[in-house]
């Protein structure tokens, strides 16, 4: 964990990875982040595999540098909890549907009337201007939407969605960015702001950055960026496996072709100029296509690093686990404590002068309650009485110490 954001308080009311991963990032960066969670918890949480402590990866993976309370929302003292965590904060992020948000009394001019230096982060489906505002969203529904699904039928594939959450995982990317950039923007001005972070919106920005295309400066002119649609770009397979390989320059190129012994190709009218050779492009990768399978996957590692040609072995899942540059980088090291924990996704971002320390662990269920509850000005005795009432969900490795 870093200090950069020491100071800084975030009141986190999320669920799955969009918001928590969001809010991971802030606290990997020193910020002090609350997840509320509701009395059954973030349902993350049981999201298989799970340790034989109970905790899921998919959790632990996106939630920790956070302490946690659990509140009945339904209730009027657990919204009054809320509100008196708000009252002290810097930012409050949530990725409730917008209808949602403000039926339980915590939509962006509710809170900031109260506290208006507060940064409100709203992480949702589709803009609230749109016509698509109320539909509930998940990552497959945004893959479908902004275009990824269906960009495999532009090399002759069915559409098919990326095998992993990607929609949630860049958007809570620019939620991360864009609660910094406001929280510079306050220390200038004094008074936060809101801040909108749409999964639809994003997405079509993150898809269409390359493949506007010709559509940029003509708008009869189709969207797509042809050397990436290309039916030939892919991963080619070599005599053991595959391997993946982008000669990216013209000096590139003629390296490669010359070591093809394919100089017909490097004599090619349309070789010498940029612009004609991106032409071609499909060309020049069913070459290599055609040559590939004719060395080892290690052979043509050796051959590209000579030539200093772009490229990497296609590893498998399994295969970063096990990598050589990750494990000198330490990059899966555990990073916390909890039962069966062998192995962790790390922050991966260095800041080499900047002071750090180590990570907590993603918090059990209403770990912090009591604790925060207490910073609240709350009695012992009030506290009791809440957890008795259901309305503060108990830490469940208490509750077993209790019993």
């Amino acid at each position: 964990m870093l200090d950069l954001l020491k100071g800084v308080r975030v009141v986190e009311l999320t669920t799955i990875v969009l918001g928590p991963m969001a809010g991971q990032m802030l606290g990997d960066f020193g910020a002090e982040v609350v997840k509320v969670e509701a009395p059954n918890g973030d349902l993350a949480r049981y999201v298989d595999p799970r340790s034989k402590a109970g905790a899921s990866s998919m959790f632990a993976n996106n939630n920790r540098n956070k302490r946690s309370i659990a509140l009945d929302l339904k209730t009027e003292e657990g919204r009054a909890i809320l509100l008196k965590l708000v009252d002290g904060a810097d930012v409050f992020l949530h990725n409730m549907r917008l209808q949602a948000v403000e039926r339980l009394g915590f939509g962006p001019a509710a809170l900031r009337a109260r506290n208006p230096k507060l940064v409100y982060c709203s992480a949702i489906g589709f803009g609230s201007d749109g016509p698509y505002a109320a539909r509930p969203a998940y990552d497959d529904v945004i893959q479908a939407a902004s275009g990824i699904a269906r960009l495999p039928t532009y090399t002759g594939n069915d559409p098919s969605y990326v095998p992993g959450v990607i929609a949630d995982k860049i958007a809570a990317l620019y939620a991360a960015n864009a609660i910094s950039a406001a929280l510079v923007g306050r220390a200038r001005t004094g008074t936060g702001c809101e801040i909108e972070v749409p999964m639809f919106e994003v997405m079509t920005s993150f898809v269409m950055t390359e493949h506007m295309a010709a559509a940029s400066f003509d708008e009869a002119a189709p969207a797509g960026y042809q050397r990436l649609l290309n039916r030939h770009r892919r991963p080619f397979p070599t005599s053991d496996g595959w391997i993946a390989v982008l000669p990216y320059t013209e000096r590139h190129w003629r390296k490669t072709f010359e070591e093809l012994g394919r100089a017909d190709v490097v004599a090619q009218p349309w070789f010498n100029d940029a612009t004609d050779r991106s032409r071609h492009v499909g060309e020049m990768y069913e070459v290599l296509g055609q040559e590939m399978p004719k060395r080892s996957t290690g052979e043509w590692i050796a051959t590209f690093e000579r030539l200093d040609v772009p490229h990497s072995r296609v590893s498998g899942l399994d295969d970063l686990l096990n990598d050589p540059h990750l494990q000198a980088v330490g990059f899966f090291e555990p990073t916390d404590d909890l039962e069966s924990r062998v192995r962790s996704v790390p922050q991966p971002v260095r800041f080499r002068a900047s002071p750090s320390g180590p990570d907590r662990r993603a918090p059990e269920l209403g770990e912090d309650g009591p604790a925060l509850l207490a910073e609240l000005g709350y009695g012992a005795d009030a506290i009791r009485e809440l957890e008795d009432r259901g309305v503060l969900g108990r830490n469940t490795r208490q509750q077993t110490e209790d019993v």
